[in-house]
């Protein structure tokens, strides 16, 4: 909050404390005592466990973002409906909080995203990033060849209708002012000829700010998701590079904050 904006009443931090851990139950309980049952299943029996992981992981975090809906009444939720429908495609959107990539997979029953390296290390959640296969951020020690090998694969994904969605700042930046974009998403794209959509998150960090560890649930909040834009690498023309298609989701995300300040 500025320093414009009123303290929180007592009954303000009591729903965000009630909020947080109600959510947090759902986050704990809900895996331990239901979905791990069904992860177990998946990896002994199903014939994907890969694609069996992603439903999951879209079913649990579907579920848990519904809580916080109906518990968080005061936080609008607007997503364009095009998104729900985009398959076998590369996403790029930009990071406010760690809700984002929360929000992207319960929007889509297959997905994969890029992970830093640390969460692979980390009991029981690494194992079901890995098998999810989702991608570490680093491409350095044991992580390379797991790297090599779904870059390697993700045009089968892709062309099954799977979504790579990435950040591709690659972390949090909760000033809005874009910073460096990682290229190899890009790389990606270029490689395997799939549309990128460019999707702009809104407030996410009104609701989950950076650095504390309860939800702010009493302000009027509206998160919003939008699709900004789409383009597929042209051999032929001018988004033929990797380059040239990382500088044009730039003017496409500073197109729209263009848009949005001469809007006020």
């Amino acid at each position: 909050m500025d320093g414009n904006s009123p303290q929180p009443s007592f009954v303000d931090k009591l729903s965000d404390v009630v909020v947080t851990f109600a959510c947090w139950f759902y986050f704990i309980f809900a895996f331990l005592c239901f979905f791990s049952f069904f992860y177990v299943a998946a990896f002994c029996f199903s014939k994907n466990r890969e694609q069996a992981f992603q439903y999951l992981d879209y079913v649990f975090f579907r579920g848990f973002l519904w809580l916080l809906r109906v518990l968080a009444p005061r936080q609008k939720w607007e997503v364009d409906q095009e998104i729900r429908n985009i398959h076998g495609s590369i996403i790029v959107c930009n990071h406010l909080s760690y809700l984002d990539p929360l929000i992207l997979i319960s929007l889509f029953p297959r997905q994969k995203t890029i992970v830093k390296t640390r969460f692979f290390h980390a009991p029981v959640f690494g194992w079901l990033i890995n098998i999810s296969g989702y991608l570490p951020a680093s491409t350095e020690g044991v992580h390379v060849q797991r790297m090599i090998k779904h870059v390697e694969t993700m045009g089968r994904f892709l062309e099954s209708g799977g979504n790579l969605f990435v950040f591709p700042e690659g972390t949090r930046n909760p000033d809005g002012v874009l910073g460096e974009f990682h290229k190899g998403v890009f790389k990606i794209a270029r490689m395997h000829r799939r549309p990128i959509h460019v999707l702009s998150l809104c407030n996410t960090d009104r609701l989950f700010t950076p650095g504390r560890f309860f939800f702010t649930t009493r302000v009027f909040n509206t998160i919003s998701l939008k699709r900004l834009g789409c383009m597929e690498p042209d051999p032929d023309r001018e988004l033929s590079s990797a380059t040239a298609l990382e500088s044009k989701v730039r003017q496409i995300f500073e197109k729209a904050e263009n848009c949005r300040e001469g809007a006020q």
